[in-house]
């Protein structure tokens, strides 16, 4: 749950207290937009990165990969997901970035200002 109801305020509100209470969190989930324009040649895949730091102030790298089908006019959403206890263990997220590929080529990327 990301809210306690689907006013915009207490969307905000419920995610300051999480990041306040960190105990209460259960996990991360990516919510990706993307479209292709090309021809794809290969395989389509989007691609998620994630930084952080667990405890001890250990860094962490994690990658999520997803293989898409071309998005052809309109664009398309995916969701990735971290809980439990790979969420646990990869601790605070401080830099993402999420791209997008088709085989060794490079469509596009999105980051976060600290990537």
């Amino acid at each position: 749950m990301h809210t306690l109801s689907p006013s915009l305020y207490e969307r905000d509100a419920y995610q300051v207290y999480l990041r306040e209470h960190p105990e209460r969190r259960s996990g991360i989930r990516f919510d990706v937009q993307w479209k292709t324009k090309a021809p794809i040649v290969g395989t389509l895949r989007l691609i998620i990165e994630m930084r952080g730091i667990a405890e001890g102030n250990l860094p962490r790298q994690l990658v999520l990969e997803k293989k898409v089908e071309p998005s052809g006019r309109f664009s398309r959403w995916t969701d990735f997901t971290v809980s439990g206890r790979q969420y646990k263990a990869f601790g605070e997220v401080t830099a993402w970035r999420a791209s997008l590929w088709d085989e060794d080529e490079l469509l596009g990327e999105q980051k976060s200002f600290l990537w």
